[in-house]
């Protein structure tokens, strides 16, 4: 698979983050249309939302595939947004790390994107 194979698909994003002493911190989950692949800039997704009025958001992925894997058929929800996605084309999950515990108020934060290469399970 090349990144160009996945514009125009649909894709449910799970995301875990995690403390400096890898303790989860929360958990989400996205929904959305890649719009754009880049190897330099990453995966864009344009996400679903119950809001239909605006331009949806946008949400930046890491250039790298190996976290995307075909979705069983389904319906997937977002329990946080209520969004539901029927029959997502891929499942994709990351890991990301909080690099810094002790920052300054006003410091950017720096975290680290571990993609999950094990197919994740649904159910």
């Amino acid at each position: 698979m090349k990144l160009d194979d996945i514009i125009n698909k649909s894709c449910v994003i799970g995301l875990s983050y995690f403390d400096g002493d890898d303790q989860l911190l929360k958990q989400s989950m996205l929904a959305g249309n890649v719009t754009a692949t880049d190897e330099e800039n990453g995966i864009t997704v344009a996400l679903i939302t119950k809001d239909t009025t605006d331009s949806p958001p946008v949400f930046i992925l890491p250039a790298s595939l190996a976290p995307w894997f075909k979705a069983p058929e389904g319906t997937y929800r977002d329990e946080n947004s209520n969004v539901l996605i029927e029959n997502p084309v891929y499942l994709v999950t990351w890991d990301i790390h909080r690099t810094q515990e002790n920052k300054e108020e006003g410091d950017h934060e720096w975290w680290n994107w571990v993609p999950r290469t094990t197919p994740p399970t649904v159910g």
